[in-house]
């Protein structure tokens, strides 16, 4: 595939999927909007973040667009498809740890209650985001230097308990991933 198809197909991908997300995903799997007002009480509504998300899903399409045409981009290979479909797979392992470690662990160390009453009492709900969030970070790294190491192990660990400080800690009503599916 000639270079410039390969990067307008990319670009047009992006862009489709961040509209797509924007204006059907968000609104249909969230029950507010951006914000959410209630009785002049302003807070953050589900559908900011993925709304956030998509807007850079969509500004990162548009640079690849606008940078198609540039002489030295390489054609879509075997290789880049290879590195797509395990990127995938790590995801896919690690969304399955966030979502299932946390009902697991609880039923193994606390089988005389339901997940769904502590989700949202430490340390219980850490466990998902922890477990899953660590383990796609460190997976991912590992999967680009081709080598588990231990400072892989401590960047994925730093990282994630600093999404957790960004996410949960400012805010009383949010709940961590997986928790409001379970």
């Amino acid at each position: 595939m000639k270079p410039a198809r390969a990067n307008l197909y990319l670009s047009l991908g992006c862009v489709g999927f961040a509209l797509l997300l924007a204006f059907v995903w968000a609104p249909m799997d969230s029950g507010t909007g951006l914000i959410h007002k209630v009785r002049r009480q302003v807070s953050i509504g589900d559908a900011l973040a993925p709304t956030l998300a998509a807007i850079m899903i969509g500004a990162g399409g548009v640079m690849v667009f606008l940078e198609r045409r540039a002489p030295d981009q390489p054609g879509l290979t075997r290789g880049n498809l290879v590195f797509l479909l395990r990127f995938l797979a790590i995801m896919a392992v690690g969304f399955a740890l966030m979502r299932w470690s946390g009902p697991m662990l609880v039923a193994v160390l606390n089988g005389d209650q339901d997940y769904r009453a502590l989700r949202d009492t430490a340390p219980w709900k850490y466990i998902g985001f922890f477990i899953g969030g660590t383990g796609i970070i460190v997976t991912l790294i590992a999967s680009t230097e081709g080598r588990l190491s231990l400072r892989a192990v401590m960047i994925a660990i730093a990282a994630t308990l600093a999404l957790i400080a960004l996410y949960d800690l400012p805010f009383d009503d949010l709940l961590l991933p997986p928790n409001g599916d379970v």
